[in-house]
Formats: structure tokens, C-alpha cells, sequence
């Protein structure tokens, strides 16, 4: 199984800090980003669309060009932080069809979308579902046309059934999942049963680790933060399996949001660790 990561790992040096956290040093250019990738032993990432320093069509030849000659596989990731808000953005939906374009010119066959995020989890979900299921149909009959697959992302928004009746109501071949084990997780949904529900359709990853945060309130987000994979409470061999039971096709992609106190401003190491506990993953399931 292939296993990559998405950029998002690197948001605090891309310059998008959190509260607590500390201002790094010196910001990463995105250049730099696709330089480091060569020595990261990996087969795709995840780019998020937010970090891009252009959408200018030559920018985004140069990205295609410098993953192509990488040998890279790709997922373009649109939706941070707050996607369609619940599917009541209609300028976040305009964006989102914009960016379809995007992705197919770095070539990219996978586009990670985002319905909603933790700031409209406590609103009800019934009218969200019904909204996001009609923008999800029209903009995945757009991607279409490119031989594009949308997959949604849980967001910290819904659990593994909401994911699967998106996934239902859309009912297209294209339409899938970007399955984040940490943020089921955070939704108190068992990562190992909503990936039994959903690997049928899952085209993309975030794969997390988490363990909690000694004094950080339950409801708090960031209570379970991210460790190296392997160290945290996920059982992720588990989820690989079962991906590569359903015949997954993507890569596992390591992503990092916030940081355990125990690795502050460590996740270029994060990353490398996470990366090589892929790889043993990969490599005992081959």
C-alpha cells in the first residue's frame, strides 16, 4: 500500500499558528515544500489548496510538472477550515467548482472536499445532510467531466453514518470519502467500525494519531493531539487492512494538525516517524 502525506502537516511553518503554538523561526515557501518531498521516501501527497502561493495556470503547470518528474501521485485538497459551512455558503460552493479546474491541472485525479467543520457541529444535521447532498451531486456531475473523484472529508462535523448518508444520497460513482481517522475520533465515532462502514468508498486518507492532553478540557478539540503513528490510540494496521481488503487504490497520507505537548514544534520529525511506521504497515500487509 502506497503511503504519502498532505501538506497540512507543515500549517504552523506555512505560517497558520494556532493559539499556544509558537511562530516558527522561518516560514516554508511552498517551493521549498515540493523540494522536501524528495527526501521523504514517500509515493503522493495531499496539497492543500489554502497554501498555494498562486492558482496562475503556469503555477500550477510547474506543480504538475515537479510531481510528474517526482513520480508522485496526488490528491488536491479543497475546504480549509470551514468548506461549505454546512452547506450554507453558496460562495464557498462557487469556490469549490472553481477549484475542480485546479486540481485537474496538477493532475490530479482525487479532490478532497469539505462539507462542514466543528463550527457548525452542534447546529442540526438533517437540514446540513439535505444541502450538501444536492451541492455535492452537482459539483461531483462537474468533476466528472475532468475524470475527477470528490471524496468528503469529516471534518470534525459528522460521524461515519452522516458520511455514509452523504455518500448514499449523492449515489455516484465518483463520489466518495477522504476517511481522517483522528477527526472520527474526535466525534467519539470508532475509526475501526466507520472504516468497516465506509472503505467501499473511500478514494483518500488523513491519517492521524492521537492520544489525549493531560488538562485540556474533553470538549476541547485538541484534546486527542496528534503523536507519531504508532504511539497514539488508533489502531491503524487495523485500518490498512481493511482498506486493502475493499482493494483501496489512493495512498496513506500522514497528516498532523495539532501537535501533543510532548512533540511541540517537532513535526518535521512527526512526519519522517509517521512516514517509516507507514512503511512497516505497508510493507507487513504486502
Amino acid at each position: 500500500m502506497k503511503v504519502g502525506i498532505d501538506s497540512y502537516c507543515y500549517h504552523r511553518l506555512f505560517g497558520e499558528v494556532y493559539p499556544g503554538q509558537e511562530k516558527p523561526n522561518k516560514e516554508l515557501s511552498f517551493e521549498d515544500f515540493l523540494t522536501q518531498l524528495n527526501s521523504l521516501d514517500i509515493d503522493g501527497v495531499s496539497l492543500e489548496s489554502c497554501f498555494l502561493p498562486s492558482f496562475d495556470q503556469s503555477y500550477l503547470k510547474f506543480i504538475k510538472e515537479h510531481l510528474d518528474s517526482s513520480g508522485l501521485d496526488r490528491v488536491y485538497a479543497w475546504g480549509h477550515p470551514d468548506g461549505l459551512e454546512g452547506g450554507k455558503n453558496e460562495q464557498a460552493f462557487a469556490d469549490m467548482v472553481r477549484h475542480i479546474e485546479y486540481a485537474n491541472q496538477i493532475g490530479a485525479k482525487v479532490m478532497r472536499v469539505v462539507g462542514s467543520s466543528l463550527l457548525f457541529r452542534f447546529e442540526p444535521h438533517d437540514p446540513q445532510l439535505e444541502k450538501l447532498s444536492r451541492m455535492f451531486t452537482e459539483a461531483t456531475q462537474m468533476a466528472a467531466r475532468y475524470d475527477i473523484k470528490l471524496a468528503v472529508e469529516n471534518h470534525i462535523d459528522y460521524n461515519s453514518d452522516e458520511i455514509l448518508q452523504l455518500v448514499t444520497n449523492v449515489n455516484l460513482p465518483n463520489f466518495g470519502v477522504n476517511f481522517d481517522s483522528g477527526n472520527f475520533l474526535r466525534v467519539l465515532d470508532d475509526p475501526i467500525q466507520a472504516m468497516e462502514k465506509l472503505a467501499p468508498h473511500v478514494f483518500a486518507t488523513h491519517i492521524k494519531d492521537l492520544k489525549p492532553v493531560k488538562g485540556v478540557p474533553v470538549n476541547e478539540w485538541y484534546f486527542f493531539s496528534c503523536v507519531p503513528t504508532g504511539e497514539g490510540l488508533i489502531q491503524n494496521e487495523k485500518l490498512a487492512e481493511i482498506l486493502k481488503k475493499h482493494n483501496y487504490q489512493g495512498f496513506l497520507a500522514v497528516e498532523i494538525d495539532f501537535l501533543h505537548p510532548d512533540y511541540t514544534n517537532r513535526e518535521v520529525e512527526v512526519v519522517q516517524q509517521s512516514v517509516r511506521a507507514l512503511k512497516e504497515i505497508s510493507h507487513r500487509l504486502s
